[in-house]
């Protein structure tokens, strides 16, 4: 049996407001960790999951997005005899929209490609990542998976295709993410969306959209606020959160650029110019939960350049 080797996969903002399934950016932190190691006996196996607080994750390769995403790599390898054992660890929350289930299909593919001695690059690992996730809520989409792999702030021009870009992240730029412990599945949050769109409101998200984009290559804060709005999914999806208005009034009041939900939620996320903003803005964010009392967890951070990486 080999020692193994040990990556990280970090959480994901999707959506960012105006670009729904089409833009995601990566965090510092949280994220996922796993292992994979070499044994004779052949087959790839989960021998370990920690870090489930109570939820109980696959250790079926076929039902595991970790696990799936890693087999299709090594079909895709012809390398599926050879014997591999996983160890995932959870170092972030379930059910969060934080791209959990992104995570581990990201963590699953990097470390069998490091394991294997990278005989991909990191971006040909993405579509074996995105077919993991997909078991876990059906959507074939990357706006969770590409910036957790990749790093940095994604524009997906499709999905279908995985065209994926990079975006210019300003610098000082931070993100404040807020998540209040009650539970949305991601395939509820999808199931209350309407299937038809006011010609106007697809009309003003698509300039917001393209507005972000041109905000973000000129470093222009004043412009990247006006964008950060959602005018079709945040206003279907607030009421599944407890509160979520008054939380964003008050990130606005305290300096966000900008403050929508984060995937399919519970998370709330704020976009700031800089670190201290940042930190006053995650502050009064949580107050509102912990004066109705509802647990939450704040995470602040930079965002993440480098994505998946080997530890």
């Amino acid at each position: 049996m080999s020692a193994g080797i040990k990556v990280f996969a970090p959480a994901s903002v999707a959506n960012v407001a105006c670009g729904f399934d089409i833009l995601g950016f990566a965090l510092e932190h949280p994220g996922d960790e796993i292992i994979a190691r070499i044994v004779d006996t052949p087959g790839l196996r989960i021998t370990k999951i920690t870090g489930t607080k109570g939820k109980n994750l696959p250790y079926d390769i076929e039902k595991n997005t970790a696990g799936y995403a890693a087999k299709q790599l090594l079909q895709y390898l012809g390398e599926t005899k050879l014997g591999i054992e996983l160890e995932i660890h959870k170092k972030m929350p379930f059910g969060s929209g934080l791209g959990s289930s992104a995570a581990s299909a990201v963590g699953g593919v990097m470390a069998i490609n490091e394991l294997l001695q990278r005989p991909l690059e990191k971006r040909q690992l993405l579509q074996f990542a995105v077919q993991g996730e997909q078991i876990a809520d059906g959507a074939y989409h990357a706006d969770n998976v590409a910036p957790s792999l990749i790093g940095g702030i994604i524009l997906i021009r499709s999905n279908a295709e995985l065209d994926v870009h990079r975006l210019p992240v300003p610098k000082g730029l931070y993100a404040v993410v807020v998540y209040p412990k009650v539970e949305i599945l991601t395939k509820d949050a999808r199931n209350i969306l309407s299937k038809e769109v006011e010609l106007p409101k697809v009309i003003q998200q698509t300039g917001n959209l393209g507005g972000l984009i041109v905000g973000l290559y000129n470093a222009d804060y004043d412009l990247i606020s006006r964008a950060l709005q959602d005018v079709i999914i945040e206003p279907q999806r607030s009421g599944l959160i407890p509160h979520f208005y008054k939380v964003k009034e008050v990130a606005l009041q305290k300096g966000a650029l900008g403050c929508s939900i984060s995937g399919a939620g519970p998370s709330i996320f704020a976009l700031c110019m800089n670190s201290y903003i940042a930190e006053n803005v995650g502050e009064a964010m949580q107050t509102i939960f912990n004066d109705n009392r509802i647990e939450s967890e704040l995470f602040i951070s930079s965002i993440n350049q480098e994505g998946a990486v080997k530890l």
